[in-house]
């Protein structure tokens, strides 16, 4: 099993007191590096999309306010707090362009899986708006890199950061060829986006293709270890997906700052082994995480470990932080829910 993987730190985009600026990725290659991890894998070299790459999924008129800002020294690019720096521009189209050089060492067989650790962020980027700390959508360019250039027919995105994945969602939500699955914090009006209710659930031929879990705080390891069994694998199952990409954000982390999930570690890495089994069962073993959040630096670094100990089939876990001190929350009737209106029996 050959793990590819790539690393974009975007030390140059970075904000003061912002919660996503370079240090959550500047010291990644390191830490990684003393756990003994970087020898099983295949470190590839950043490369830039084309702007025809970013076209696939991003109007014209995103792409270039993203480069005026840039070019003309940054600034924010939306009412919120999504940034640029002199360097933006490049650095996110650096992450794109990664993120879619790992599903093509893929999809020819010079890897079976792989990781890109790659920032800014994307998955609220959408077709015409930019948002949530996302320029460009990393992992909406990489499927449809993958269908354009592969040939690749049908694609599941699963999205487990703790924000819902507005920008991805919007991008494939009339696509029957894309399967975006988000499970994610949903307080409206009180958590980002505030998007994601159980009732969206795509459009013209994209109705049923997207499905959204709208979770309570704390769900915690026992909730997100249901939701894969119960829910997410049946539609997997169903869907037959020739190539899975997952948009990993570790934020759910019960420490997390900018959030309250009540994921542990070992939770994480639970999924991650439970996905790359799903990947083995149904799509060859192709799957590609692409970072999104996490904003606690421990658990962000010992989340993507543990992902990459899943990824080269090694059944290990580090968890120095342990379990949330908070009772896990029940989401029996959620997923009573759910099932029923997914038609899962």
């Amino acid at each position: 099993m050959t793990t590819a993987a790539v690393y974009v730190p975007a030390k140059a985009h970075t904000k003061s007191g912002h919660p996503e600026n370079q240090t959550r990725l500047s010291q990644i290659l390191p830490f990684l590096d003393e756990a003994g991890i970087l020898a099983d894998i295949d470190l590839l070299d950043p490369v830039p999309a084309t702007i025809e790459q970013l076209r696939r999924v991003h109007a014209p008129a995103l792409i270039e306010r993203i480069r005026e800002v840039s070019v003309s020294g940054g600034g924010m690019l939306d009412m919120g707090d999504t940034y640029a720096t002199s360097d933006s521009y490049e650095l996110a189209r650096l992450a794109a362009g990664s993120t879619s050089a790992v599903v093509d060492q893929i999809l020819t067989g010079q890897a079976q899986n792989g990781f890109a650790l790659v920032r800014p962020p994307g998955h609220h980027a959408e077709h015409n708006r930019i948002s949530g700390f996302c320029l460009f959508n990393n992992v909406a360019v990489a499927a449809r890199q993958a269908q354009v250039v592969h040939g690749v027919k049908r694609i599941l995105i699963l999205d487990f950061d703790v924000h819902h994945g507005n920008g991805t969602q919007d991008i494939f939500y009339d696509d029957d060829s894309v399967m975006f699955i988000s499970a994610h914090l949903f307080l409206p009006r009180m958590f980002y986006p505030g998007t994601g209710d159980f009732q969206e659930l795509g459009d013209g031929f994209g109705h049923g293709y997207t499905v959204n879990v709208p979770l309570i705080p704390n769900v915690g390891d026992v909730g997100y270890g249901r939701i894969l069994t119960e829910l997410v694998k049946p539609l997997a199952q169903q869907f037959k997906p020739e190539l899975i990409l997952v948009s990993a954000g570790y934020d759910a982390h019960w420490q997390d700052p900018l959030s309250m999930a009540g994921l542990s570690l070992t939770g994480y890495a639970e999924m991650s082994q439970a996905l790359v089994q799903l990947a083995a069962e149904l799509s060859h073993g192709r799957i590609l995480f692409v970072l999104e959040g996490g904003y606690q630096i421990q658990a962000l670094s010992y989340g993507i470990l543990n992902t990459f100990y899943a990824l080269t089939g090694q059944d290990k876990i580090d968890d120095p932080l342990g379990c949330m001190p908070d009772n896990e929350q029940d989401i029996s009737q959620l997923l009573r829910r759910l099932k029923r209106h997914h038609l899962i029996y």
